[in-house]
């Protein structure tokens, strides 16, 4: 067999084993993508960025790039249209995107390997296996949000910056410009990808000499011209739309300011891989980079997109969602660069070199795995918050209560909002903020106060519903909500659903409405209970718990 086809088969070959790992997770996506979705129907429509019809523009996403696609594909009738054998393209188009992404990931592995080892299969399918072992990795790969894009974007920012080392063309116009237009794309895939706008030139600076100064400054120019003047034009869009120079996710989320004590996030990633693993990688790459020779001149082009990478994971604010969704490209890069470094000591290093090293990380790797079992385990059986719960807990069962209580018109304040977004007949409220500027403003200040008044006197929803912190943050307890006029139709804890009382004034039907909630809303709850990856079919406005026919 050929080089090219070892390579294509090592490329296949591990593209199916990492599919074949997110399979594991079902029909699974997480409820923060099913926003975006919501956005791309309402582009798709002509209504603009907006998350319903009706709804003022906001910009309650943060991943434009991964919202074309969407857009892309709904005006294909890829998406948002139909169901393929049962499974809505709801599910099934967003995790094509997230294979189609993971063969653009280890095709870019196989090109930089091929130029700088002779077996460039193994590299690939180190790779392969590697991520697929990995559901930090495969999780997000899969869950509908925009990490495949991020991590095919991180990818190829180290391959490109790794090629034009081997090649000496650092200091030239075509590795400048286009490693500053993969950060820009990576900057509006995710706000903490502006990070690898710093990758080529701090390359650069690495390789700078004195013969060549003034031809690294004008490529490094040329890279961050690149980057800054279409992300300039778009910060310009996107404050005459939207009258923020951010998104409004990021006022919700209230990021702090990254002090030398963020990087600490660090070490919980690390320990997660474990750090027998790392020691293992640090330890293989570090021999890479001691010995002369093409891999030594090239790696430095994935290591520094690795540590830029690496950092803003660790400057971020700690994810409520589990398994490291912001660790997605972090996993590719060093899956490349160890790859690399191991396969290049095995062809150029001694016998005994050889069989330490290829034993030295196969050890690392399994005691990796088994310390992530577990963790991944039960991630696989419950994984971060389903859309199609969400549709059915504040979708459908507000939807019920509408039609039982004949309110039409009504509107709805809720802190899970991809689901209920894309099924609600009501005009939604988010209490999370990340379509409601005004809340996100309150989070970003710490005021709660301001919070409760906006809610409770400004907005004053028809329903509203809390549960766990998002009763404790905002300080909407039962004594407020209840002072404030309004009735629980079903308790949850601290929380449940709450009417206003001056919109369901007819005693006997808010009674009758009751008692379906205490009879039915507890089905839901535990249906995902037992099958968190339980299906729901396609998500349109209008679903109820009739229609939507749970078991």
């Amino acid at each position: 067999m050929g080089r090219s086809l070892r390579d294509t088969a090592a490329v296949l070959l591990g593209t199916v084993l990492i599919t074949a790992r997110g399979s594991q997770l079902g029909r699974w996506v997480v409820d923060d993508a099913a926003i975006t979705f919501a956005y791309a129907r309402s582009i798709d429509e002509g209504l603009g960025p907006v998350q319903q019809a009706g709804s003022p523009p906001v910009e309650g996403y943060s991943n434009p790039t991964w919202l074309a696609l969407l857009v892309l594909g709904r005006r294909l009738g890829l998406f948002d249209h139909r169901t393929y054998f049962g499974v809505p393209d709801q599910v099934l188009y967003p995790k094509a995107l997230g294979v189609l992404c993971t063969l653009g990931i280890l095709i870019a592995v196989s090109r930089v390997a091929r130029r700088l080892v002779s077996n460039s299969w193994v590299v690939v399918l180190f790779c392969g296996v590697f991520l697929a072992g990995n559901m930090s990795f495969v999780a997000w790969m899969f869950s509908g949000l925009e990490n495949p894009l991020y991590a095919l974007l991180a990818t190829l920012t180290g391959a490109v910056l790794a090629r034009a080392l081997l090649e000496n063309r650092l200091t030239t116009t075509g590795p400048a410009v286009v490693t500053g237009l993969l950060a820009l794309m990576a900057a509006l895939t995710r706000p903490d990808g502006a990070v690898l706008a710093a990758a080529y030139p701090v390359v650069v600076l690495l390789r700078v000499r004195r013969a060549t100064l003034g031809a690294s400054a004008r490529a490094a120019v040329c890279a961050v011209a690149a980057f800054v003047v279409p992300y300039a034009a778009f910060l310009g869009w996107r404050y005459a739309v939207f009258g923020r120079l951010v998104p409004n996710t990021a006022l919700a989320k209230a990021q702090d300011t990254p002090t030398w004590e963020s990087f600490a996030g660090t070490g919980s990633l690390l320990s997660f891989a474990g750090w027998t693993a790392v020691l293992a990688g640090a330890l293989v790459t570090g021999v890479a980079l001691g010995r002369p020779g093409p891999v030594r001149t090239a790696l430095p082009g994935v290591l520094v997109p690795l540590a830029l990478t690496l950092a803003a994971f660790g400057v971020l604010n700690p994810d409520w969602m589990r398994m490291f969704r912001f660790a997605t490209p972090v996993w590719a890069l060093a899956s490349l660069a160890v790859g690399i470094a191991l396969t290049d000591q095995v062809e150029r290093g001694s016998q005994r070199a050889r069989i330490v090293a290829g034993v030295t990380v196969c050890t690392a790797l399994l005691v990796s795995w088994s310390g992530q079992r577990e963790r991944a385990a039960s991630f696989q059986a419950h994984p971060t918050l389903p859309v199609c719960h969400v549709a059915h807990r504040y979708g459908a069962v507000f939807n019920e209560y509408a039609k039982r209580l004949e309110l039409t018109d009504g509107t709805l304040l809720a802190p899970d909002l991809g689901g209920t977004l894309l099924t609600s007949d009501l005009a939604v409220r988010d209490l999370a903020g990340l379509t409601e500027p005004t809340i996100a403003d309150a989070y970003a200040n710490r005021d709660m106060t301001a919070l409760r008044h906006h809610v409770l006197t400004t907005l004053r929803p028809t329903f509203i519903h809390t549960h766990g912190i998002w009763v404790t943050t905002p300080g909407l307890t039962v004594s407020r909500l209840t002072a404030a006029g309004y009735i629980r139709l079903f308790s949850e804890g601290t929380g449940g659903d709450w009417v206003r009382a001056d919109a369901a004034p007819d005693p006997q039907r808010l009674a009758a409405t009751r008692s379906w909630a205490a009879r039915e809303v507890p089905r839901v709850l535990n249906r995902y209970e037992r099958n968190p990856n339980a299906g729901c079919g396609e998500l349109r406005p209008g679903l109820t718990l009739t229609t939507a026919r749970l078991s």
